[in-house]
């Protein structure tokens, strides 16, 4: 037999034979490049890749044979069929499509083998139905045992070629099994040839209807290079499509916050720009790395799960830098139509450094003042109860001190709150200097801070010192921009156990102690003690109830006449509050007046009292004057004009016939808005009179720093009136005061007959008091409100009362 190779090969052209097996060799580098493709899809657009595949591969193997028979040279004349030749072109490429296909169903051994059969058995079917065209003048004998050979050659060719090429993924592969392939092709068609002998026999024509050796190296040369380029184009087409559609994808996946890795088979197969700055490596460097514990670790240590739910965990950088809190979740991708995509896991890594940074500001700021860094109510709350059960189980002391600034809203007011927010950061900055730890500060919320004391030291020693430390320290002054601020606080404390065992416990009695420090000046400290706790606790309840009142509306107005002294003759009235309580019955105003004017009720109640008055005012018949007074605190309020403004429009009562008194103490508080305020009142039309002139300052620059329409002398001067021989002389002096100015005197509290008729010898203006007539509700003074003939003089009332405004 080897001479019968070595005979064959004598009568083949080897430069043809080269061309040949070059073209099977880049017919099968195309051919596997295909099948890859084919592998990697599924549905129409493999069975698209299946057919481009055998196409390339069964025209590469039949244009190798054809060039063989080309390069053939038994030196008789020979001829092909053009029939035989479609014939086995057809038959190649069929069986090479089922072997294809049968190799690419699951990708195992047993299908591979299977399918190199088939690609085996396509080639000789190839092989021999295309040596049925071949003519020549002689007879053709052919060696069975060397046919069955070449068969065996071919498929074990195949089935080598096929078994390297695998997935057919790589590019080394895929020439390894194209390399293999040729060599198959090649050793069937050299074993093939060899068993065929050729008997010439002058008897047998070759038909000149054949094509000639030209004509089939042509039409070769046409068919199969058309296929080939053809695969060729349509995989590059493919491939820059797929690589166009990756790099839009990558694009977007870059520009992704979270990280995005793509995991098969446990290690990593791509990522984006994010995911390599959370690993701390660049792509090139993580590409194929096992993708582990050592990576990335999750909170509930199950590993990577292909869930949707949102799990934690925390990234550990490859170069060794601190690990990031992440959140992860995870997807298969699998688009239906490639099974390369089989156990691809995708993972999105959202780093939660920034999340949790956001957390422990809001964390920070829901258990702290956001104005003053101390801790708020709720923490003061919980670290106090640990300081409880830290003190009963080391035998250390705890004091629990109230601060509360002085003056505070004033100052706030007069400077704006830009520079009340300055006050208060500099009394937390100070207190907490004050209080090392254990101690600790916090802030209540408005300007009351809590200072927690905890020393081993005896009490109340420790307290009281501490105590003193934080009065000096909140006595100076801070800058505002470049102005001082006046500082001043008062304290209130309380001691464990002494005074408390609970929270909630020292806590009240420590305000309960605040409270009696503001009711001995300010600016002092206060142990609590057991018996202010009930008055205390009645001011509170009376506090609460009066709130209420207000917007229950159980306050009553009373209204006293007031008179022209010459005539007797009732020009208004001054209206003069009563609280009805449904318990305590009708409380004087001496009794909860200076209390809503230390809560700040005083500010709805004088605005309640106006609104009535007004109301009532503007249905009596006759236009007379009704008379309100104003606390300082209305007196400072910046909204006061607008306020009375908006009172006087919604219940028609004219300006003029709207009286509004004021103390001269009002006046300083703020003197400049408490001025401001006066001008605008008195731009909208109303009076103003001066109420117990004589009592406080007095001060003749007031009377000339505004134009006042009254001065009212005091009841405790004129009820004094030839019983006090300097009350006497005081009255005659306002009165004189008056007349020299032109401002009218209004006397309050004439009692008797005899006051009377010495306030009209002295040309007294007006006069008011028990004289004229009592404080009445609404509803009875329609003696003095309706158009009927008035008396023409008011008799004294037959006991004296002092008047309560």
């Amino acid at each position: 037999m080897l001479q019968d190779i070595v005979g064959l090969v004598g009568e083949h052209d080897y430069r043809v034979v080269f061309i040949a097996l070059a073209v099977c060799l880049c017919g099968s580098m195309t051919a596997f490049r295909l099948y890859s493709r084919m592998n990697g899809a599924k549905g129409l657009v493999r069975g698209a890749w299946l057919l481009l595949t055998a196409l390339v591969a069964g025209s590469g193997v039949w244009a190798t044979h054809s060039l063989a028979m080309l390069a053939f040279s038994p030196g008789l004349k020979v001829g092909y069929s053009p029939t035989g030749l479609m014939q086995s072109l057809m038959a190649a490429v069929v069986l090479l499509a089922a072997g294809f296909f049968a190799s690419g169903a699951n990708r195992d051994r047993a299908n591979q083998f299977a399918g190199g059969l088939l690609i085996g058995l396509g080639v000789a079917a190839m092989h021999y139905s295309s040596m049925s065209s071949f003519v020549t003048q002689g007879r053709v004998e052919w060696e069975a045992a060397l046919i069955g050979a070449s068969v065996v050659l071919g498929v074990l060719g195949s089935t080598a070629a096929l078994v390297i090429a695998g997935r057919a993924t790589s590019f080394l592969r895929q020439s390894l099994a194209a390399l293999m392939f040729t060599t198959g092709v090649a050793v069937l068609h050299l074993t093939g040839m060899t068993a065929m002998t050729i008997i010439p026999d002058a008897s047998v024509v070759v038909p000149d209807q054949l094509l000639s050796g030209g004509m089939m190296a042509l039409g070769v040369a046409v068919i199969t290079g058309m296929i080939i380029l053809g695969g060729l184009g349509a995989m590059l087409i493919e491939s820059q499509t797929s690589r166009s559609a990756l790099e839009r994808i990558r694009i977007l996946a870059n520009a992704a916050y979270e990280g995005i890795v793509v995991i098969q088979g446990g290690v990593i197969k791509d990522a984006n720009a994010a995911f390599c700055d959370l690993a701390g490596l660049g792509l090139r460097d993580l590409y194929g790395r096992p993708f582990d514990d050592a990576l990335l670790s999750f909170d509930d240590d199950l590993g990577v799960r292909t869930d949707a739910e949102r799990r934690e965990g925390r990234m550990h950088p490859v170069n060794g830098g601190q690990s990031v809190p992440v959140e992860v979740f995870a997807r298969v991708m699998d688009d239906g139509a490639r099974s390369d995509t089989r156990g691809l896991t995708v993972l999105a890594i959202r780093d939660l450094r920034e999340r949790r940074s956001a957390e422990e500001k809001i964390r920070y700021l829901a258990e702290h003042d956001g104005l003053t860094g101390l801790p708020n109510r709720n923490v003061l709350k919980s670290r106090l109860a640990s300081a409880l059960d830290r003190v009963e189980a080391s035998g250390e002391t705890l004091a629990l001190i109230c601060v509360d600034l002085d003056h505070f809203k004033e100052a706030n007011d007069l400077h704006g709150h830009l520079a009340g927010d300055a006050v208060l950061i500099e009394a937390a900055r100070r207190l907490q200097s004050s209080v090392p730890a254990p101690s600790f500060a916090a802030r209540l919320g408005g300007d009351e801070f809590v200072v927690v004391q905890i020393t081993d030291q005896d009490q109340p020693t420790a307290a009281a010192e501490l105590a003193g430390q934080l009065l000096d320290a909140l006595k100076e002054t801070a800058i505002f921009e470049g102005q001082d601020l006046a500082m001043s606080a008062s304290l209130g404390v309380s001691l464990y156990p002494d005074d408390g065992r609970t929270v909630e416990a020292l806590l009240a009695n420590a305000d309960m102690a605040l409270y009696r420090a503001k009711e001995s000046g300010r600016g002092v400290y206060r142990f609590f003690k057991r018996e202010m706790d009930q008055t205390i606790r009645e001011r509170r309840n009376l506090s609460r109830e009066l709130r209420q009142a207000i917007l229950d509306e159980d306050l009553v107005v009373h209204y006293q006449p007031q008179a022209r002294a010459a005539d007797g003759e009732i020009f208004g009235f001054e209206a003069l509050v009563r609280w009805r309580h449904p318990v305590r019955g009708m409380i004087p105003p001496l009794d909860f007046i200076p209390l809503a004017e230390e809560t700040g009720l005083i500010l709805p109640l004088g605005e309640w009292v106006l609104r009535r008055a007004c109301t009532e005012a503007a249905g009596w018949e006759r236009p007379l004057c009704i008379a309100v007074n104003l606390s300082p605190l209305q007196l400072n309020q910046p909204n006061l004009a607008t306020m009375v403004h908006e009172v006087l429009i919604e219940t028609g009562l004219s300006a003029t016939r709207l009286e509004l008194e004021i103390t001269e103490s009002a006046l300083f508080k703020d003197y400049q808005r408490a001025l401001d305020n006066l001008r605008r009142l008195k731009a909208l039309g109303v009076r103003i009179a001066m109420d117990d002139f004589g009592t406080g300052f007095s001060s003749l620059s007031t009377l000339q720093s505004f134009p006042f329409d009254k001065i009212k002398v005091d009841k405790s001067f004129v009820e004094n009136i030839h019983r006090d021989e300097r009350a006497t002389v005081i009255v005659k002096a306002v009165l004189g005061l008056g007349r020299s100015l032109d401002i009218p005197v209004v006397a309050e509290g004439v009692e008797t007959a005899e006051q009377l008729e010495f306030l009209r010898s002295e040309d007294c203006a007006e006069v008011q008091g028990y004289a004229i007539g009592r404080p009445a509700p609404a509803d009875t003074l329609g003696v003095w409100t309706n158009e009927l003939p008035l008396p023409a003089k008011a008799s004294p009332a037959p006991r004296k009362r002092r008047k309560v405004a």
